[in-house]
């Protein structure tokens, strides 16, 4: 059997068995043993299963150690299959066992304190071990093309092993049927690439530099989204998490009921819950439930998830996040006053606030396709506050009444920010729109390194590409939802290495308001400039490259290091710097010799930039 074949058994069996398995150590009694699940899931089916649960518990080993313990546990299955089912090791939860069969090991690293512990408080232990990777790191995303393919059609199925057990080792929290994806994925691009032995050199380099994107960006962009997710669950709380989900579930399902909504909102946080923990096979088992119910109750749900459920297990998740929102039911009434104008709503905010508050989010998103989930939830908090304020004893008649009001002043800040945003980016295109985020981000982040600036501010101008040509129907929750995943990472960041106290503030104090706070944090007062050393502005040959993207990026690193040493640098500062160095730049590019160039009028540069950043 090769290895697609392996991989597309193994998931569909095994999240089906996976319902089966016990959550934890404490669920012994009446669950399937290890030699049932091996008659299930077959030897290579079995294997492969194992392979990437040591590689994420254990992603300081190798790749050698993580196999042969797949091979140990593989070979007791095996056992207790064929004869000695009734051996107490037969008898083991299957969890139990894999982490015995680590603890058997020597000198892995960092088991040590959980190997002294006992179930189920050994299973936290390892689950805590578990780091988020910093960024997608696709092994052997650009290999040598030869000897990537002589290896391959050597090692066909040990190379496609090794590859999985990579992205599991560096991404430990990744669900399987992501990384069963990526595997796929990679083993179709070494079939297109590798498939014609006779092919020149250049044209396998070329295949592999086209064709790795293709494997990289579906699961990247999987990675990011896991992460950010559990960084919202981590930071703000469960409460703030299933808020989100209401709304995105009530926006994809709108014709779907309150009580139908709620109870996959209570699964899909479930889900996360034990995703975000890294509990591999109850993550699996959780997904695959939510997915035969929501493809058991199409009809209640959406007319537009028909084909996604009659697609394979492994693209069906994937198929249902992406397929377009449902069409909203033809009675439905454009407006939701009953939630402001009703006489018993101070009563019933008082006997169930969360369970009325859910109502009014669910009414309203349901309607509200077009907007972006965080603006929902900062509606949300609006109708709260509007309840709190007027529902309190003495408060003035009429107060309800300036309901519609708030909430529109959310809906126009940011309609406002995102259509002022594009306009900018139409005006000037990629690389002007993003020296302009830079000049920004650089003043409110100044802590942040050249290349986070770039890389951060980069990822924000694609989403002007993606987005600001989109229609205003789907502009808001474009820009704004991408947005969003961009500014995790930085508050990740800061949550790993703190950037200042502004960005403290946007990134602790509300998910829903964190992009509009963030919008607002001008200059850092805190921050102390740069010194004015001799190495601080170096101009070298480099400048005078025919590659544009290099050249841009050079440009933009030169742009922070102005930032970040004059903060408070003016426009007309700034114009007068740059037309001085464009000046310089192409005076010296012209020369014979530009380092000396360079060298020369270098220092004269700098001094005159001073004066102009002094008057």
């Amino acid at each position: 059997m090769n290895w697609r074949t392996i991989i597309y058994v193994v998931l569909l069996a095994s999240l089906t068995v996976a319902k089966a398995l016990p959550r934890t150590s404490r669920d012994v009694e009446g669950k399937t043993s290890i030699g049932q699940r091996f008659s299930q899931l077959h030897e290579n089916d079995f294997k492969a299963i194992a392979l990437i649960m040591f590689a994420q518990y254990v992603p300081g080993g190798t790749f050698g150690r993580a196999a042969g313990m797949a091979e140990r546990v593989t070979a007791l299955a095996r056992s207790c299959a064929a004869a000695a089912r009734d051996s107490p090791d037969c008898l083991k939860p299957l969890d139990r066992i894999f982490f015995d069969t680590i603890c058997q090991e020597k000198n892995l690293p960092r088991i040590a304190d959980c190997c002294a512990k006992e179930d189920p408080e050994r299973n936290d232990c390892f689950l805590s071990l578990k780091n988020f990777s910093q960024g997608f790191i696709l092994p052997l995303e650009r290999p040598d093309a030869e000897a990537a393919c002589r290896n391959y059609s050597q090692h066909q199925q040990p190379l496609t092993a090794y590859f999985t057990y990579e992205v599991s080792r560096k991404h430990p929290f990744l669900p399987a049927p992501t990384i069963l994806s990526v595997a796929l994925r990679y083993e179709e691009m070494m079939k297109r690439c590798c498939g014609g032995a006779e092919s020149p050199s250049q044209h396998l380099e070329e295949c592999f530099r086209t064709q790795a994107p293709k494997v990289v960006k579906p699961v990247r962009e999987d990675a990011l989204r896991q992460e950010h997710t559990c960084g919202i669950l981590k930071k703000f709380g469960e409460r703030t998490l299933k808020a989100l989900k209401l709304t995105q579930i009530s926006q994809k399902f709108p014709k779907a009921d309150f009580v139908t909504v709620h109870k996959l909102v209570m699964d899909v946080a479930d889900m996360h819950k034990d995703c975000c923990r890294g509990d591999m096979l109850d993550c699996m088992r959780d997904r695959e439930a939510i997915l035969q119910y929501v493809c058991s109750n199409q009809h209640i749900l959406s007319s537009k998830i028909q084909q996604c459920c009659e697609q394979p297990l492994l693209q069906r998740s994937e198929c249902i996040v992406h397929v377009e929102n449902d069409d909203k039911p033809a009675d439905l009434s454009p407006h939701v006053r009953e939630f402001i104008e009703d006489k018993g709503i101070c009563e019933r905010f008082a006997q169930e606030k969360d369970t009325h508050l859910a109502r009014f989010l669910y009414e309203y998103s349901r309607r509200h396709p077009e907007f972006s989930a965080q603006m929902l939830l900062r509606i949300g908090k609006g109708y709260e506050d509007l309840l709190q304020e007027c529902c309190r004893p003495g408060a003035p008649s009429g107060c309800r009444s300036r309901g519609e009001e708030e909430l529109r002043k959310h809906i126009y800040e940011t309609e406002s920010v995102m259509r002022t945003s594009c306009d900018i980016y139409n005006e000037k295109g990629d690389y002007y729109f993003q020296n302009e985020l830079l000049m920004s981000f650089t003043k409110k982040m100044p802590q942040l390194t050249s290349a986070e600036l770039i890389k951060f501010t980069k990822e924000m101008t694609t989403i002007g590409s993606k987005c600001c040509q989109l229609g205003q129907d789907k502009l808001l929750r474009c820009a704004e939802e991408n947005l969003d995943l961009v500014l995790g990472e930085i508050c990740r960041r800061h949550l790993a290495d703190p950037i200042n106290p502004g960005v403290c503030r946007c990134c602790s104090s509300s998910y829903a308001f964190r992009r509009p706070c963030i919008g607002k944090l001008e200059i850092d007062e805190s921050y102390v400039p740069l010194a004015l050393t001799p190495g601080l502005f170096a101009f070298h040959g480099d400048l005078c490259t025919t590659e544009e993207e290099k050249l841009q990026h050079r440009k933009q690193q030169m742009l922070v290091t102005l930032l970040k040493y004059k903060p408070q640098i003016s426009p007309e500062q700034l114009g007068s710097v740059t037309a001085a160095f464009s000046a310089m730049r192409e005076r010296c590019c012209g020369e014979a010799n530009p380092e000396a160039c360079f060298l020369k009028e270098g220092p004269e540069l700098i001094k005159r930039s001073e004066k102009m950043l002094s008057a």
